[in-house]
């Protein structure tokens, strides 16, 4: 029975780790924090989910909230024009609906791998809640075949060199404000549980997604501010109710139609916000910690995303996958690092797509632009852009250049 260690218990590394101990490895996870701790704690990231993620987590039975969970079947995208003066207001210059393939859904990462985590132990998988530093990660692989880090962001990941050539930025491309709040209102009720996306120029976005938190279905708003614009003023990581209370100042003149769906609505609980910063970033896949000892990493580790296509989650999701099906292939084989660069480059073949259409919704380019303003006048085009987010790799398709988005669109004109 082969020896797996998994460090950090988000999406990929607990996927991974069901997985591995259904299929009769011994695996032991890293854990910075308990289940309760989780419960207890602060909101951990947005992770909205599309359909293809969310048959993975089907095909492994994980998909313990789904019966719960607001089913997001479609999108509405708006473009804001600008306040002309300081007592005027943002009016929608366009607006479209797109509908979703398959439903999404967003389940609050604290009772997700609090619940994941609680299943791995009842399965029989061993859990250390304990951080890591580089020495004690050397040590856990040493005991190991197979070390890999699943922790995202921190001391871990910067193991990993940079990929200069695959990492579009150097900095934070946005500033991130998440509040997770009960009691926000929808536009058509009839058309509900729908996600909503505004697009404010020379600010940033914001995006509101139905989710299920610990007290019940609630709505994820995530302001996405241009650094040093007129969003980006929660740097002081004010509490909850403070957050809200600018977040509704902001609304009232740049998105006046949000601002009276918002108005009656409060914070889930104590710790439901969110405050910080990504530069999107591509590493390498093997990390050397000494002679003979290395680990792989894997999901946001290896490819992290700012959050304004989504794709954080679903990533992960995918990585776990594609890594449980790489390692059960190997058989007895030793996992060498020319295998681990292998495996991630399975991996990259779609994560790169997740990569080229991120940087293209933060700097969007004007043929990008020229999509908006089709699918508010196609319905076609709204869906097909609608469901890029589901599946990324047909960004390549039609997304990638101007003359392939020229080439689709001519249809409709």
């Amino acid at each position: 029975m082969r020896r797996i260690a998994i460090v950090g218990a988000g999406q990929a590394g607990l996927q991974l780790a069901l997985g591995l101990l259904a299929a009769g490895y011994r695996v032991t996870v890293v854990a910075a924090r308990t289940p309760e701790q989780l419960r207890t704690g602060p909101v951990l990231s947005t992770q909205a989910m599309f359909g293809p993620a969310l048959r993975i987590e089907r095909a492994a039975g994980l998909n313990l909230w789904e019966a719960e969970t607001p089913a997001v079947h479609s999108v509405r995208g708006t473009l804001a024009a600008p306040p002309d003066g300081p007592q005027e207001v943002a009016v929608q210059a366009l607006a479209f609906t797109a509908v979703m393939d398959e439903p999404g859904q967003s389940v609050d990462q604290r009772i997700k791998m609090a619940g994941w985590l609680e299943l791995l132990a009842e399965r029989g998988g061993r859990i250390e809640y304990r951080t890591l530093d580089g020495a004690g990660l050397r040590a856990l692989a040493e005991r190991h075949e197979l070390t890999i880090v699943a922790a995202g962001r921190g001391e871990l990941a910067e193991l990993f060199e940079r990929d200069a050539g695959r990492s579009p930025f150097d900095r934070p491309q946005r500033t991130l404000t998440c509040l997770y709040l009960h009691g926000v209102g929808v536009p058509d009720p009839a058309a509900e549980p729908r996600a909503r996306m505004h697009a404010i120029p020379g600010a940033g976005e914001l995006y509101l997604q139905p989710a299920l938190t610990g007290s019940g279905p609630c709505t994820i708003l995530l302001w996405e501010a241009l650094p040093g614009g007129p969003l980006d003023c929660f740097a002081d990581r004010p509490a909850p109710d403070e957050q809200l209370d600018r977040i509704l100042g902001l609304l009232r003149t740049r998105l006046p139609w949000e601002y009276e769906l918002c108005a009656e609505a409060e914070p889930t609980d104590g710790l439901a916000n969110l405050y910080g910063a990504v530069t999107p970033t591509v590493r390498h896949p093997v990390a050397r910690l000494g002679e003979g000892c290395h680990v792989l990493g894997i999901a946001d580790t290896l490819v992290l995303n700012d959050p304004i296509t989504g794709q954080g989650a679903n990533n992960a999701a995918r990585a776990a996958a594609l890594y449980q099906r790489a390692i059960i292939e190997r058989g007895g084989a030793p996992f060498t690092p020319d295998w681990m660069r292998e495996t991630f480059e399975l991996c990259w073949q779609h994560a790169r797509h997740s990569v080229e259409f991120t940087t293209a919704m933060l700097t969007m380019p004007e043929h990008l632009q020229g999509v908006f303003a089709a699918a508010a006048q196609h319905e076609a085009v709204a869906r097909r852009f609608a469901n890029t987010y589901a599946d990324p790799a047909d960004y390549a398709a039609w997304l990638a250049t101007p003359e392939l988005t020229a080439g689709y669109l001519e249809a409709f004109r």
